[in-house]
């Protein structure tokens, strides 16, 4: 029979991976006999949940075999030996792949981890209904990705190939040529994209996490994820597998005309009128208002996001934006905006001399100007069109500042786009 395994929650800010953990299982099963159908899928949720792990993903992957009850025997063992029971929630479910009606089910309850809050007397009920065979360890918090890892439809999707160190190096500062890294995104950028951040001299592609993990390429080509690996030189690695995954795709961003209000650890695409200018506050964020459908909302662009700040605070009352991010204390946390359309700018001057051309001068409070040569007079200011430095267009946070699930802005088929790279 053909058997889908999900598995989440086993790993913590101390180590171990999710996918790490599946790599594991999935070769043990392949030694027994079982047979790994198709890609392993790593499946990003809801980024915003206060509770998650380090990214928020799960794990799933379908397995052709005999004995089921052997997978299941396996997928335990290796749990119990390698996840962070002190502080993971660990969860793993099996469904068969004939089962239509429970993956429709899934479907939608996938669609809901990724956008919005599920609680685990949800996953629960589920599993109750459909009798499913699973695995719960502690409050079973984990059972949660673990169906929604096997129930995502992918209408759009990415690949990562994930490269995993020896278990002695485990915890261990990794070593690596960075010019390597940057060399491969010379070479297959832009069917490869955020390994490394040029514009901030970083490689994005090596975790700082004491994870299994020694590196991942994200791209829309296996051939080219392929050729990145190749070119990049590091410590000697264990092994490695490619994930088909939700990354990159800006699944969790649910448009404005889908809800009927906005709430925290949610996300959304927006539109809006900006009516109260960019401010700076201390630790170099920096906040903006917007009108939209749903009242005024505060968005921000948070210091890690670096360059990205230079384009808001260009931001004038007036302009027309289409914001995506995240809400969270009821302010929305910016991973892009669209320019829609600048507004007029214009600044008051004093006028000038209609004879000499000169600028004119105050002649006093409430006496209006005069040329100080020509000696003519006039009562008002005049204003002045300004030249916005601002282009109109699409403009995104930097690749070491970007979500697992925000689209970039090379994989987005729209006009006008600003990229950094």
């Amino acid at each position: 029979m053909r058997l889908w395994v999900g598995i989440d929650d086993t790993d913590s800010a101390k180590g171990m991976c999710t996918t790490y953990l599946a790599l594991q299982i999935i070769r043990e099963l392949e030694e027994l006999g079982d047979r790994l159908i198709g890609f392993p899928r790593l499946i990003r949720l809801n980024p915003t949940i206060p509770y998650k792990t380090r990214g928020n993903g799960a794990v799933s992957f379908m397995i052709e075999t005999e004995n089921p009850r052997r997978v299941i025997d396996v997928v335990n063992e290796k749990i119990l030996e390698l996840a962070e029971m002190d502080e993971a929630d660990p969860g793993a479910v099996f469904v068969d792949a004939e089962r239509d009606e429970v993956l429709d089910t899934l479907s939608v309850f996938a669609m809901k981890a990724v956008r919005n809050v599920i609680t685990v007397d949800e996953a629960f009920f589920i599993i109750g209904k459909y009798l499913l065979p699973h695995l719960k360890y502690k409050s079973g918090r984990g059972l949660i990705g673990s169906l929604a890892a096997v129930g995502l439809e992918l209408h759009d999707y990415t690949f990562e190939l994930l490269v995993y160190r020896k278990p002695e190096r485990f915890g261990k500062k990794r070593e690596y040529d960075r010019d390597s890294f940057f060399r491969a995104d010379d070479e297959t950028y832009p069917l490869t994209w955020d390994t490394v951040d040029r514009v901030n001299d970083v490689v994005v592609a090596v975790p700082n996490s004491p994870d299994p993990v020694l590196y991942g390429i994200r791209g829309d080509s296996i051939e080219a994820i392929r050729k990145a690996t190749s070119l990049i030189v590091t410590e000697e690695k264990a092994d490695d597998m490619i994930f088909i995954t939700n990354q990159g795709t800006d699944m969790h961003i649910i448009p404005q005309e889908e809800v009927s209000e906005l709430k925290d650890h949610q996300s959304y695409k927006l539109r809006g009128k900006v009516v109260e200018r960019p401010y700076d506050i201390e630790g170099g964020h920096v906040f903006f208002v917007i009108e939209t459908i749903f009242g005024d909302v505060t968005c921000a662009a948070f210091e890690p996001t670096k360059q990205f700040r230079r384009i808001i605070r260009m931001l004038e009352i007036g302009d027309e934006v289409e914001v995506f991010g995240s809400m969270k204390n009821e302010t929305l946390n910016l991973e892009k905006i669209n320019v829609v359309r600048l507004g007029e700018v214009y600044v008051e001057e004093n006028p000038t001399c209609s004879v000499c051309g000169k600028r004119m001068e105050s002649a006093g409070k409430g006496q209006g100007f005069r040329c100080r040569k020509c000696k003519t007079k006039t009562y008002s200011k005049v204003k002045r069109k300004v030249e916005r430095e601002l282009e109109e267009g699409f403009y995104e946070v930097p690749p070491s500042a970007r979500r697992h699930l925000s689209k970039p802005l090379v994989r987005m088929n729209v006009e006008k786009k600003h990229i950094f790279h």
